[in-house]
Parts: structure tokens; sequence; C-alpha cells
């Protein structure tokens, strides 16, 4: 993969393999070859994660990795280029058009989950940048990728966000890993996990509060 020339092939391979991005001095767009490619290399990356989380029943969305991909991909050569192009910033950066389902949220995931150190990387160049509200809103949707950074998530309804057991699993998971107080003291996530700990709570998150209702 890293040997076809392909810019946006060989940053998502790097990213994902390397936790490095390259940023180039003019805007790259991505050929229909190189994102047929990409859905290619996401259907395996799905399945060696897939086999992580033990569950047969989730397929990778190609569409929803993709979409997420070129939204990384050009979230980060906007960070570095925006002459003749920041007008169209809504084109480069589309909001989702498919069904936001557990395997899309999951396959988007293998992307979005690197976009809050892009937008980390924008606030700290200019606040006020619209490129970050537009990841953010995007986040805000994928939002189990923006787990550890600061979304407003008070509409979500978490019964029905978390019914399904293998993402509530994975959510979970995130959350510890992340150490999200925020989202880990909302009640119902909060005795989630609570439950999950038991009597080993102290040696998982020793720090977290028991939050109750009231609260």
């Amino acid at each position: 993969m890293t040997e076809n020339g392909s810019p946006f092939l060989e940053t998502l391979f790097l990213l994902r393999k390397n936790e490095c991005i390259t940023l180039f001095s003019s805007f790259q767009e991505i050929s229909p070859k190189e994102e047929r490619e990409a859905e290619d290399y996401f259907e395996t990356e799905f399945e060696a994660e897939r086999l992580e989380f033990l569950s047969d029943q989730l397929i990778c969305n190609t569409k929803a990795a993709v979409w997420a991909a070129k939204v990384l991909y050009h979230s980060a050569q906007l960070y570095l280029i925006r002459e003749n192009i920041a007008k169209d910033m809504d084109i480069w950066v589309p909001e989702f058009k498919g069904t936001r389902d557990i395997s899309s949220i999951l396959s988007a995931d293998l992307s979005l989950r690197f976009l809050p150190q892009i937008i980390t990387a924008l606030n700290s160049v200019d606040p006020e940048d619209q490129l970050i509200r537009l990841l953010e809103t995007i986040l805000t949707e994928f939002h189990y990728s923006g787990v550890g950074y600061d979304l407003d998530l008070k509409d979500v309804n978490w019964e029905k966000e978390l019914k399904d057991n293998t993402y509530r699993k994975l959510y979970l998971e995130r959350i510890v890993e992340k150490r999200d107080y925020k989202l880990a003291e909302i009640p119902f996530i909060n005795q989630l996990l609570t439950a999950e700990f038991g009597m080993y709570k102290d040696a998982f998150w020793r720090e977290l509060k028991i939050i109750t209702e009231e609260n």
C-alpha cells in the first residue's frame, strides 16, 4: 500500500500504523481508484478490529469508512492550505449522507478517532476557524470517535444509544481508556461502568465518582 504513490492511501496507512500524518504543499484530490482501494483497505482493517470485539454480526460499511477517511485527510490538508479552497470547505468536509448505525459508526471510527487531534491542532492556530465547527459537528454525530474530546452531547438518549451490547462494551472501554470524566459521570453511563467494575472499581478507575440521579 505504501508503494502505489497515492498520497491519500499512504497518509491513511501511516496514520493508522504510526499515528503520524503527512501534510502536502498543494491540495491533493482523491481519485475514484483511490477510493476503491481505500474500501478494500478498510474492510481488512475492520475485520482485524472486529476479531477483537468478537462480533460476527457487524460488517464494514465501506462508504462510511471512506467518507470518514476523506474528512480526516482533507481536514489535515486544510490545516496547511486554504488558498482558493476555503470557500468550498463544506464540499471538502461534507456531512455523512448514509444511515448512522453501529456498522457505520465503527467503520467511520477507523479514521474519525484521529479527528480530535486535528481539531486540537487547528484550535491552537485559530480558535475561530470555521473548520473546527464543521469537524465538531461531525464528531457530535459520531461521538464514539470523540470520546475524550469535550463535545456537547446533552441531547443524546444514552439508553437508546448504548442498547447494542457490542457497541456499549466498546463505548465503555473507550471512556475508561480516555479517562473521559464528563461522560463517565453521566448517571446512566456511570451505573454501567460501576456495574462492569464491580468490586474491582478502584483497580480500574479509583478516581471515578459513583454518581446517582440525585447528584
